[in-house]
């Protein structure tokens, strides 16, 4: 019996040497130029003997897969399927995913994984931040949620099960500088002078963290007075304890000012200090109108106040306010690692190997970055990782021998080839400036 369908064609199985993500071969050359197999190598534990994976060859294989769009393991078989494509990287053997799941356990058992990784990112992030001419960045700290129902993982303090790990982001590069995955029981605030001392501590020499932002959980008085010591400026959400509101409410009503006509809200400021805090600061508080106010005896306002050690001929209350707005992107930093490169989703039970998993998410949005910003087009700059699968890796390919030479031919018009072909000279320019 014939199948009945609406369109009126076959299909059928090739055996030509194709690939539906063409333009990966240019993500893995950057992340191969950048030397990624070397130092996960040189740094992350190996098997004692001969006949396993190097340790390179898991991790770049992730890296890869979470470039290319995958989101759990199972996703590594559409990379053994591009079989041409991942010869034509050096990557003949790709592991399963039993492989790849038993390879993350045994890394975080003996702790020496994250360790190792914990050094790749950083060398990677020296050589990415060696080339954007800058000194100083605003470290934007913050924790998100990830929720996965695992045995071993607990309920987040917003009743989810899963974990709550911390990020550090460089906001000027949109690099993650540190981060550190934590239990879904770990408190947002916990241990964030500690946090902070890490992730200065893996600044590249000639650079530093010149100002400092982070929601309410970095409102303690040791990473306050930390952060004046080292001279950094800072803008935090501070928290409505007893204090804070009795701050807000013997705030005269003249005070009060719009600054911006038309802009929805008022703004009043005052001076605060902390039972431990070795100096006084400034509350920059902002207020708007809830909606049918007029319903509320009291509390007719929302509140939002920011501590801030930014003196007044710095910066402005309104432009201190709009500073700390800027958090908004540091939250889409996150949302990109979590949303673009699959970190919404762990793969293990054990909380150790999902630590190594989480990690290497990081990596790969490091390189990311780093490929976008070094390698393409300056018009790119702004895309996502969801758009460059679009635009650039989801491009289908024939990758053909002729003559003693490998070529892939892909489904692109001119314009689009001279921009891979512009874009795989500035990575090999690139290659031959790294060490250290």
């Amino acid at each position: 019996m014939i199948a009945q369908t609406l369109f009126q064609f076959k299909l059928d199985t090739t055996r030509e040497n194709l690939t539906a993500h063409g333009g990966l071969v240019l993500m893995a050359e950057f992340n191969h130029g950048i030397g990624i197999r070397e130092l996960v190598d040189k740094y992350v534990t190996h098997p004692q003997s001969n006949r396993g994976f190097m340790p390179s060859v898991f991790v770049d294989t992730l890296v890869l897969m979470l470039e290319g769009g995958g989101v759990s393991l199972e996703d590594i078989r559409e990379l053994k399927y591009e079989d041409g494509l991942m010869k034509l990287i050096g990557e003949s053997r790709i592991p399963s995913s039993d492989a790849i799941g038993d390879w993350l356990r045994r890394r975080g058992e003996d702790s020496e994984g994250l360790k190792g990784l914990d050094k790749v990112r950083g060398k990677v992030n020296h050589r990415l931040l060696r080339r954007d001419g800058l000194k100083e960045y605003t470290l934007d700290a913050d924790a998100t949620e990830i929720i996965a129902e695992k045995n071993e993982a607990n309920y987040t303090y917003k009743g989810n099960k899963g974990y709550m790990p911390m990020a550090g982001f460089l906001y000027e590069a949109k690099l993650c500088i540190y981060d550190e995955f934590r239990e879904g029981n770990t408190s947002p605030a916990f241990g964030q002078k500690a946090f902070y001392a890490e992730c200065k501590k893996r600044m590249p020499k000639g650079k530093k963290i010149k100002a400092y932002r982070a929601d309410s959980a970095s409102y303690q008085a040791e990473l306050l007075n930390t952060l004046e010591e080292d001279g950094v400026k800072w803008g935090i959400t501070a928290a409505h304890d007893k204090a804070v509101k009795a701050l807000i409410n013997s705030i005269e009503e003249a005070m009060w000012y719009e600054p911006v006509r038309g802009c929805g809200f008022e703004i009043a400021e005052t001076v605060h200090c902390m039972n431990r805090t070795e100096k006084s600061f400034r509350m920059v508080i902002k207020r708007e109108l809830r909606k049918q106010a007029d319903l509320f005896e009291e509390d007719r306002y929302f509140h939002h106040v920011i501590a801030t050690n930014w003196l007044e001929e710095e910066k402005t209350g309104y432009e201190v306010i709009q500073w700390h707005n800027q958090r908004g992107d540091a939250e889409n930093f996150n949302k990109e690692l979590k949303s673009g490169f699959g970190m919404e989703r762990m793969p293990c039970g054990q909380t150790y190997a999902n630590a190594v998993f989480f990690r290497i998410g990081v990596i790969a949005y490091n390189l990311f970055i780093g490929f976008k910003r070094l390698s393409c087009p300056d018009s790119w700059a702004r895309h996502t990782i969801t758009t460059f699968r679009w635009k650039m890796i989801q491009v289908a390919g024939r990758i053909v021998s002729h003559a003693g030479k490998v070529i892939l031919k892909l489904a692109v018009d001119v314009k689009k080839l001279a921009i891979f072909e512009e874009i795989r000279e500035k990575i090999f320019e690139l290659s031959l400036a790294w060490d250290g």
